[in-house]
């Protein structure tokens, strides 16, 4: 069975404690701590020896989404401190300006799709582009992103059978055109089926729609992305 989570900014915003009780009252045992907004990544990374987290067995970290290069060095030092050495961190390629400095992390580095608004990372050729420069980093998928960019799912194909062995973690919403993380609907769901064949069934997913003011529900969101990850296997001849 897939191991499905929830990010926590997506449970409660600027709330990882809440967001980790939730999960943990769900039983649900795949987390990504969220740090979206500068004014977070501090108290996040600061309070990890502090969480609770044995009972999860994935647990990431998701940089800030939006820095400038001047703040980008004191970013790294305080994912570089030894509270957040064990845990991989998603990073929006867009926010690496000095590949160089982001080296130290190797494989627990994962470079994420970008959505629409973006001007990198939305395609293979413009990935490509990123892991030439950081060649240990992994991959992110973002199934909701892909989709967005190409509903026709062809670029969401492309990306997985050009970086399946660098693929660490899945994002699965439902991006709208204004690039929010809305509930999976079932258009989605179809959409998803798609290229669900090439996400090997023991990479972590992570939910991330909005639904900390009822817009959904935590055990609905698990549903539905496992249904839309779904997919029938050749039978063995």
């Amino acid at each position: 069975m897939r191991p499905i989570g929830f990010s926590t900014g997506a449970l409660a915003r600027g709330d990882f404690r809440r967001a980790l009780r939730l999960l943990q009252n769900h039983h649900v045992h795949t987390v990504e701590l969220s740090a979206l907004r500068m004014d977070e990544l501090e108290p996040l990374v600061t309070s990890l020896p502090d969480l609770d987290l044995q009972n999860f067995t994935f647990t990431s970290i998701h940089a800030p989404s939006r820095f400038d290069l001047q703040a980008e060095s004191g970013v790294i030092q305080i994912l570089s401190s030894p509270q957040a050495a064990d845990y991989p961190i998603v990073v929006h390629p867009d926010v690496i300006f000095t590949p160089a400095l982001w080296r130290r992390f190797g494989g627990r580095l994962l470079i994420e799709n970008m959505d629409k608004r973006k001007s990198v990372g939305r395609t293979v050729a413009e990935l490509q582009t990123v892991f030439d420069l950081l060649p240990d980093a992994k991959f992110c998928f973002d199934i909701g992103h892909a989709r967005q960019v190409d509903p026709t799912m062809t670029e969401a194909a492309f990306l997985l059978r050009a970086f399946g062995e660098r693929l660490a973690e899945v994002h699965i919403s439902e991006v709208n055109t204004a690039s929010r993380h809305d509930p999976i609907s079932l258009n989605a769901t179809s959409a998803f089926q798609r290229v669900a064949k090439w996400i090997p069934q023991d990479i972590p997913v992570i939910l991330e729609p909005l639904i900390d003011k009822g817009q959904s529900d935590l055990d609905t969101e698990i549903r539905r992305a496992r249904q839309a990850l779904q997919f029938e296997r050749p039978a063995a001849a």
